[in-house]
């Protein structure tokens, strides 16, 4: 910009030091003033879309086995496309890069675990044009009549083309005669946040004197996010009599995430929510996120990909036609939305043949289970092979050794309870498998992180890593840390050396292990013994869920760095006061 419209004594910072200076304005006597220059992310996002705004060649991408789960990047970045994704060691982060804004800030979380991937682009379309054939064979079914207003609540999440699905309608009703009053509750720059899309369809014009659906008075709920499906505006139009019911069962995080790593998204509840609200023999729940994301490449489709089940299901007032005809005349992504509206209506005309194109695109890739619906057998079998390759057969002897000591005396006991020895399987391996510099080597280099990137990008790009060596960080002046640098892709060849230095762990040759950082690692784990031990002594059934709870406290010190000390410091609170509630 130029320097020269501006006074030479107003002094312009990058946003990194905005609470630096906020502080220091705080002890300013008088009036002081702070401009935060920026462009909505919202309206960057909509203007790239539209190609009126500069769309870097940039993607963020982390490896989710590095990752911690510790929210840091959420903190600085207060992003929504920062989102989780629960694993088997726990909950992570992950990007959604339909939501990414490119904004970046993420990078500034105090992780290992972020990457870019400069130039190539997002593998879009996954199932490309093979199954035209079949997209285009649907038989339609017999398009619903009205004879007056019919009121449909749209819900989603902003920035995903909520009101896009209200105006598609809109339009594809006054094709065929009909009339149509729309009425959004968008909110300014609602990015993330709830919106709403009021839809009132009707052959006669009086009947549309308002574009407010009144209490109860919605025939068919669109819920392409059921958080906001359930909001005091949206669940007061529902009627249990009345109103048909289309749900996306995958939940959009809400806002409450960024802050609260462990928010409990509340699925169950919210679901059943919804089913005591809408009419019960007319609920159709779809995946379709994961539809959208695996059969189109984008979760920018999802909403699209609704309306196309809601219509084959007879639940729209508008023919086939009119709303194709809708589709292109918005302009915007025409054959991916052509695409999602047909293959919603293929996962209501022939659900096996949809799932069996699924395998065909998915092919051998594996999924995650639940750790919840699993053998304590099974997880404690991975974490022995894990912490095998961690460090060496010895190191998952110690692990295995201890575990069986806490096996045998919940056994005699609490009889067949095993809440205790589930909390030491996780616990007791999370402060074993401490992250260190060979471990974060190992899990970028052992071919998992490679085929993950290779199966969500293509073409010509490179890999920066973005981390933090203990050698070269230096302290970040905007932020008091540690400063992270960037690395070119020649950085796996050295993490891969660096991985088969992992014997060097805990030796005199170990130069990480000097640092405060791995010091105070070491000892979580020797401090953990001591806790077990101390379990053991003194387990009773009265004591039993205070033994649990505090054999679990390792599951909660999470990061890296400066993070995960400030979560150790959060830890010993808790750790002495159910000390001393055991020695009584």
């Amino acid at each position: 910009k130029d320097r020269s419209l501006i006074p030479s004594e107003v002094e312009i910072l990058h946003r990194d030091y905005l609470d630096t200076v906020a502080k220091l304005c705080q002890e300013i006597k008088g009036t002081t003033v702070i401009i935060y220059d920026q462009t909505c992310a919202a309206e960057k996002r909509r203007r790239r879309r539209r190609g009126e705004y500069p769309d870097p060649a940039k993607r963020v991408l982390i490896n989710q086995a590095v990752c911690e789960g510790c929210g840091d990047c959420s903190d600085q970045s207060n992003c929504i496309a920062v989102q989780p994704v629960e694993t088997e060691f726990g909950r992570k982060r992950k990007i959604n890069q339909s939501a990414c804004n490119k904004d970046f800030s993420c990078l500034k979380g105090f992780c290992p675990s972020f990457v870019t991937i400069e130039g190539g682009e997002l593998r879009k379309t996954k199932a490309g044009n093979s199954f035209d054939d079949v997209l285009n064979n649907i038989p339609q079914p017999k398009v619903m009549k009205i004879d007056k207003a019919y009121n449909i609540m749209v819900t989603g999440i902003g920035g995903t083309g909520v009101t896009t699905i209200g105006a598609l309608l809109g339009i594809a009703a006054h094709m065929e005669g009909k009339f149509c009053r729309n009425l959004d509750d968008a909110g300014l720059a609602q990015k993330g946040g709830e919106v709403l899309s009021h839809v009132r369809i009707s052959p006669v014009r009086d009947d549309l004197r308002t574009g407010h659906i009144i209490a109860g008075g919605a025939d068919l709920l669109l819920a392409c996010d059921m958080v906001s499906a359930v909001g005091k505006t949206s669940y007061e139009t529902l009627h249990a009599e009345r109103t048909r019911a289309v749900i996306n069962i995958e939940n959009t995080p809400v806002a409450d995430f960024v802050i609260n790593n462990e928010i409990n998204l509340n699925h169950e509840q919210v679901s059943s929510t919804l089913m005591e609200a809408t009419q019960a023999d007319s609920q159709y729940f779809v995946s379709a996120t994961s539809l959208a994301l695996t059969l189109l490449g984008d979760e920018i489709a999802t909403n699209v990909l609704m309306l196309g089940f809601a219509w084959q299901k007879g639940l729209i007032p508008v023919g086939l036609e009119a709303i194709e005809r809708a589709i292109t005349l918005n302009g915007v992504a025409i054959e991916m939305n052509l695409q999602a509206f047909a293959y919603g209506r293929l996962a209501v005309h022939d659900a096996k043949k949809l799932a069996e194109l699924l395998r065909s695109i998915n092919g051998n890739e594996e999924h995650v289970t639940d750790e919840s619906t699993v053998e304590l057998d099974q997880i404690i079998a991975k974490r022995i092979a894990y912490l095998e390759d961690y460090q060496n057969r010895a190191y998952a002897e110690r692990y295995k050794s201890l575990l069986d000591r806490v096996i045998k005396v919940e056994n005699e006991t609490m009889g067949g309870a095993a809440s205790l020895s589930k909390a030491v399987t996780q616990s007791y391996h999370k402060v074993l498998a401490y992250k260190d510099e060979y471990e974060v080597a190992r899990l970028y280099t052992n071919g998992a992180f490679i085929k993950e990137l290779k199966a969500q990008f293509t073409g010509n790009y490179k890999i920066k890593f973005h981390l933090v060596p203990p050698i070269l960080s230096g302290t970040d002046l905007a932020t008091g840390r540690p400063k992270k640098r960037s690395f070119g892709p020649w950085m796996l060849r050295a993490l891969s050396l660096l991985a088969r230095l992992k014997y060097l762990r805990g030796t005199a040759f170990d130069i990480f292990g000097y640092h405060h950082d791995r010091k105070a690692e070491r000892a979580l784990i020797k401090s953990y013994e001591m806790d077990v031990g101390f379990v053991i002594k003194r387990l009773t059934a009265d004591n039993y869920e205070l033994c649990v709870e505090l054999l679990s406290l390792p599951l909660a010190i999470k990061g890296y760095g400066p993070v995960k000390a400030a979560n150790i410091e959060k830890a010993k609170a808790s750790h002495n006061d159910l000390i001393t509630q055991l020695s009584l």
